[in-house]
């Protein structure tokens, strides 16, 4: 019997959009079973277009940035692009898969995406902007997968 991996992704800027597609491509590689239940801000994930996403600098003080500015500085118009052009540019020199990459290589190798319905409810999302590959469920489904599994990651 293969072990389960459960995660819960709730945020949808670039930064965070690669622990969940990493874990679960890497889990879904060492033959676990794997869902990703995509709620609140990470149903972003789950677009046909992911060209907008953003790292926000403001409120993450562990970027790291060329050069210590305080924090107002970063609440600047401009600083959200500038930085989200910075962390693209590191991805790309750094020959790290895109987020398009990585969700289609858990696609592929079976991993379950689930975006929460009452979610695409709550924020009036088109589901014609989602790609194919989903399952819409509740919290009930995330559940009934989680409580069989090995382990829970909340993202």
């Amino acid at each position: 019997m293969a072990k389960k991996l459960a995660l819960i992704a709730s945020k949808g800027t670039l930064d965070w959009a690669y622990p969940p597609f990493i874990l679960a491509s890497t889990a879904a590689a060492l033959d676990y079973e794997v869902q990703i239940f995509f709620t609140f801000y990470g149903l972003t994930l789950l677009r046909k277009d992911l060209s907008d996403l953003k790292v926000s600098p403001l409120g993450n003080p562990a970027m790291p940035m060329p050069v210590t500015m305080p924090n107002f500085v970063q609440m600047i118009p401009g600083m959200e692009s500038m930085a989200t052009l910075m962390m693209k540019r590191k991805i790309s020199s750094k020959g790290v898969a895109s987020i398009a990459d990585l969700r289609a290589a858990c696609i592929e190798s079976g991993v379950k995406l689930i975006a929460c319905q009452m979610t695409v409810d709550l924020f009036d999302f088109d589901k014609n902007d989602f790609i194919d590959e989903i399952e819409y469920g509740g919290a009930a489904t995330f559940f009934e997968f989680a409580g069989e599994s090995d382990v829970n990651l909340f993202i």
